[in-house]
């Protein structure tokens, strides 16, 4: 069933519930991993496992899709795979490493899907590759970060008031909601879905501004890896509690939100590369500024105001870029491309090095290597504005 109102209203739904399961999921997971007695290196080890996944799943489930036809069945099978999985960490993360590291991998294996072929199908209502549907695209997509602060906010107050066993119920319940929104979406609107699927994905990769635009985005989630996998570890040593952990959070969320909702204002100020380089530039200076922050809520805060551009601006833009660069049936594998080396590459290194570098030399280590890696994003910017400007006609 879809909304014949707003097509575009079921996607804001499928977003919202789908950034609010993987709020309560990685911002509180690292404390759960924690109360069972994991070491940093391993609460590490299972973060990553979500980004190891990305290197293979949300490719497989594209190829799946733009050779099948079927992107909308094979979301609700994602959905519903994804519930499972979540149920099954309820029911079985207690007996250990072993099987949570099990469960988490099941997990991110079936929700893989979600972001590629629902950032496809919507990509391709807005016209987003030729340059249409941007303002559209920030208030639609705003609902994910409406829900990721939704459950931050609720969430944070919750664990305080019934621990933090009920936190792998919750999950249960958010990855449920999120199957239940999947089955809403409207049927493929690519009319590109009724020929053969286009071969060349990987061949489209081979481009220089491609490839240095995906080296961009492979440095800049990597420093943002410091994050995803330890900042409410790092805030937690210094004595802050999960809702204290969770009122930081809202203040990127509610910056984030500001640039979704008003992306048609400003978002043509600047080239799509502009955006990119604005964000690497911010992004090491946001790291840096965590390195010497000592857990000072006023800093973090502040480091906290960047994450309109480090993250939202710089989403807008690589979506944008990646439908561009993958047009037709392409456009479900580039947008997997996207999720395997952006955040998939990205987070396994970063959830593995980042632990063994806090377990040596303490968190402003790894704070300083996200400042430096989100330099190297920079300089990809500019290589890849370089070769896209050499490619384009005068």
């Amino acid at each position: 069933m879809t909304d014949a109102r707003d097509p575009l209203r079921p996607f804001a739904r499928a977003w919202f519930c789908y950034f609010a399961a993987i709020g309560v999921y990685s911002l509180f997971a690292p404390l759960w991993f924690s109360r069972l007695g994991l070491s940093a290196l391993a609460i590490g080890a299972i973060a990553s496992l979500q980004s190891w996944t990305r290197v293979f799943a949300p490719y497989a489930w594209a190829w799946a899709a733009d050779h099948s036809g079927r992107r909308q069945q094979l979301l609700q099978w994602a959905g519903a795979l994804s519930a499972g999985s979540a149920l099954a960490l309820a029911l079985t993360g207690h007996l250990g490493m072993a099987a949570v590291s099990l469960c988490v991998a099941m997990l991110f294996i079936a929700n893989g899907a979600v972001m590629p072929l629902t950032e496809a199908s919507l990509a391709h209502h807005l016209n987003l590759g030729a340059g249409g549907g941007g303002g559209r695209y920030g208030r639609t997509r705003v609902w994910g970060s409406v829900g990721y602060m939704v459950s931050v906010l609720a969430f944070g107050f919750v664990l305080e008031q019934l621990g933090l066993d009920a936190w792998p119920w919750i999950v249960f319940g958010m990855w449920l909601m999120l199957a239940a929104s999947l089955w809403r979406l409207p049927g493929n609107p690519d009319a590109a879905q009724h020929e053969a699927a286009a071969p060349g994905a990987l061949r489209a990769l081979r481009r220089p501004e491609v490839a240095w635009f995906f080296a961009s985005v492979f440095f800049v989630v990597l420093a943002h890896t410091s994050i995803y996998a330890f900042f409410s570890l790092f805030a937690a040593t210094y004595g802050m509690d999960e809702s204290a952990i969770g009122l930081l959070w809202t203040v990127g969320l509610v910056v984030e939100i500001a640039f979704f909702w008003y992306q048609g204002h400003w978002f043509e100020r600047l080239s799509l590369h502009g955006w990119l380089l604005l964000a690497a530039v911010l992004s090491a200076l946001r790291f840096a500024l965590m390195a010497v922050s000592a857990g000072h809520m006023g800093l973090l805060a502040l480091t906290q105001l960047t994450h309109a551009v480090t993250f939202a601006a710089h989403h807008a833009a690589c979506i944008a870029l990646v439908t561009r660069y993958f047009p037709g049936r392409m456009r479900g594998r580039g947008q997997a491309l996207y999720s395997t080396i952006g955040y998939g590459a990205s987070g396994v290194i970063g959830g593995v090095a980042g632990g063994a570098l806090i377990e040596r030399w303490g968190y402003p280590a790894v704070f300083w290597a996200a400042s430096a890696s989100a330099l190297l994003s920079a300089l990809s910017v500019l290589r890849s504005r370089r070769y896209a400007r050499a490619a384009t006609p005068a």
